[in-house]
């Protein structure tokens, strides 16, 4: 008896075979995608996972890699495999086909801190790191600072630096940029609340306060020909009243005492200046109160000792004495002293003896 032949080509068998063997090989790659994509801490594994997992900070600078960003996130144990988040990217950049909802687009990463935990996706996190919607952190910054308080804050703050945000405050670059003719940024630094990702670049950091000085300045009424240097006498002025005034309707009063010694050329006798020569330059801490001694230090910063501005500002004001220094009221005052330290309030003087007589009777003393 003789064998029956197939009917089937031995070609279909061997195309039949490999579609065969290419649907499993797909069945068993879209396994593996789903399994290396999702949640390293996932619902079915764990049905509180979101309540365990630990979320995770994610710094991604400007001038960093995709593949450096998944790695990150594989050694920290936020996504499974480094490169299924890489190849998704670039799939999407070279090809502008989204893996995840098969939407033809591409792939931008954007810098910026974001929180990310392992019971995330990673079709999540594809989409976290390109939507720009990083984590802020707030920071107030008060009146009448040093740009070196300053720079204190924004360490504390994990901003940036104390050393980097002084140096940029000295960079020429950004000196020129704004026009400010000075060494250094002091009186600049707009004091108000801003709000910075971690880990920002210093001279960022200092761009962003120069910019809202220059903004609140609009406020100011200046004539629109006022120049850089004039703009910086108003400043230097400024920084002074900020660091004297307590109560604000009072700092237009001291800004018109100020600029009426310095229209007679007499010595503006601030102890704000002093202390700014003891803290900054003498780096020493905060007096307890001001000696004979301190008044004959030996430099331009000291209004007792020379008639004139400082050589720059002492603080970073804010709009009160902004405005007081470029608006000072008009006044034949040249003396204040504080008489109410509860209230903040001073007397104001035309005159030497009538100073003396509210230094004598001021509720200081007598306290």
């Amino acid at each position: 008896m003789t064998k029956k032949k197939s009917s089937v080509p031995l070609v279909v068998k061997i195309l039949l075979w490999l579609l065969a063997l290419v649907a499993v090989l797909v069945v068993c790659a879209l396994a593996f995608w789903n399994r290396t994509t999702s949640p390293v801490l996932s619902y079915s594994d764990t049905p509180n996972a979101e309540e365990i997992s630990e979320p995770y900070k994610l710094r991604v600078p400007d001038d960093t890699t995709v593949r450096a960003v998944a790695q990150e996130l594989e050694q920290n144990g936020i996504i499974r495999s480094a490169n299924a988040l890489y190849l998704a990217a670039y799939v999407a950049d070279r090809w502008h086909i989204n893996i995840f909802n098969r939407k033809r687009e591409g792939f931008l990463l954007k810098s910026g801190v974001y929180t990310v935990t392992p019971s995330m996706p990673l079709s999540q996190v594809y989409g976290l790191l390109q939507s720009g919607s990083q984590e802020y952190t707030t920071v107030s910054i008060p009146e009448g600072l040093t740009m070196s308080k300053i720079a204190v804050i924004l360490e504390s703050s994990g901003i940036c630096s104390a050393e980097d945000f002084l140096s940029s405050c000295k960079d020429q670059s950004i000196l020129l940029k704004y026009g400010i003719p000075a060494e250094n940024c002091e009186g600049y630094l707009f004091p108000d609340t801003y709000f910075f990702a971690p880990k920002t670049d210093s001279a960022v950091v200092v761009q962003r306060l120069i910019d809202t000085f220059y903004s609140r300045v609009e406020e100011l009424d200046l004539p629109s020909e006022t120049s850089a240097l004039r703009l910086h006498e108003i400043v230097t002025l400024a920084s002074i009243v900020e660091r004297e005034y307590r109560v604000a309707s009072e700092a237009p009063l001291i800004a018109s005492v100020f600029t009426n010694r310095l229209k007679e050329n007499i010595g503006l006798y601030s102890c704000a200046t002093i202390e700014y020569i003891i803290t900054e330059i003498q780096g020493k801490p905060h007096p307890d109160r001001i000696t004979y001694d301190d008044l004959a230090i030996d430099s331009p910063y000291n209004t007792y000792k020379w008639a004139g501005l400082t050589p720059g500002p002492i603080s970073n004001p804010g709009l009160t004495a902004l405005y007081a220094a470029a608006h000072p009221a008009e006044t034949n005052y040249y003396y204040f002293v504080l008489t109410d330290a509860d209230a903040g309030s001073h007397t104001f003087s035309s005159t030497f003896d009538a100073h003396i007589a509210a230094e004598n009777t001021s509720y200081v003393t007598k306290k």
